[in-house]
């Protein structure tokens, strides 16, 4: 059997590649679970570099799994978005990690993909896999994965949220919103806005949210507006949290047994994006007692 050090040393990248794969923790769990139990079938010795073996091993899972994901998100109701990564709060800026691959706004993007251009994309772009080794995931040959890299390339450049990769700036800006939403304060809320700011909510069918995207710095204004409206600090509280990377927010109200995870893009000082997940589905792996 082969040795659960070796799979250990390696289950922090599985699991960051199979995440960014699917867009879902619960997708990316059961994989890396996956891969480890065909590891473990593995007599000694068979892997010569276990890295690269376990990184194909589950990135073929997560590529089998894309087929009935995509399928499943056709019938989803309103707008879907990527379970988020949600870390404790007061995390140091300097220790603040705006990973453009894991942010909410560029996994949505990756979505617009086929699951082939999306694994050659994830697995040569962002963990350097050779296309040898990504032409094994996909049943491609190695000139077909650089082709499809090349398609997901373009237009994942034309497609991505433009972001600041100053986490004080991004910092600042969150908080500016937050205060000016906490304060229902109209204008400041315009302020930090940014005029054709974007709002996503992922309710799922089960929470009330818009089921379609919501444009412009006005309307997104006056939609923040208006839910602080029913902002009751007395049982509801708010959290300033990591996610997926970046600061974001966590409102969470244990009376109604809801919650809501906020990821913001922010580019020249102000909010370009907010993706807001509330859909518990997609939240079960939150423990927000520990908030």
């Amino acid at each position: 059997m082969a040795e659960l050090a070796q799979f250990e040393e390696h289950r922090g990248r599985l699991w960051a590649v199979a995440y960014r794969i699917t867009g879902s923790v619960a997708d990316a769990d059961d994989a890396v679970q996956e891969a480890w139990l065909r590891w473990q079938a593995l007599p000694d010795g068979t892997a010569d570099e276990p890295r690269a073996y376990l990184t194909t091993v589950v990135s073929r899972i997560c590529y089998d799994q894309l087929g009935s994901a995509r399928a499943r998100r056709e019938t989803y109701v309103g707008a879907w978005l990527p379970e988020p990564v949600v870390d404790g709060g007061d995390v140091p800026e300097d220790r603040v990690t705006l990973d453009e691959s894991v942010g909410l706004a560029m996994l949505a993007v990756l979505e617009r993909l086929t699951p082939a251009e999306r694994t050659s994309f994830v697995l040569h772009d962002v963990f350097a896999v050779p296309f040898s080794e990504i032409a094994e995931v996909v049943g491609r040959t190695p000139d077909a994965v650089r082709q499809l890299a090349s398609r997901a390339r373009k237009r994942v450049r034309a497609e991505a949220p433009r972001r600041s990769i100053d986490p004080g700036e991004h910092r600042r800006a969150v908080d500016a919103f937050l205060a000016a939403a906490m304060g229902r304060d109209l204008n400041a809320l315009m302020n930090v806005l940014d005029p054709e700011v974007v709002w996503r909510a992922d309710g799922g069918g089960k929470v009330s949210a818009a089921r379609r995207p919501v444009y412009g710095g006005e309307k997104v204004a006056r939609l923040a507006h208006g839910l602080m409206g029913g902002y009751d600090p007395d049982v509801m509280s708010v959290h300033e949290k990591t996610v997926n990377g970046a600061p974001g927010l966590v409102f969470v109200d244990p009376v109604g047994e809801w919650a809501a995870v906020f990821s913001f893009t922010v580019h020249g000082g102000r909010i370009t994006e907010i993706d807001v997940v509330l859909n518990p589905d997609k939240l079960r792996h939150l423990d927000f007692d520990s908030f």
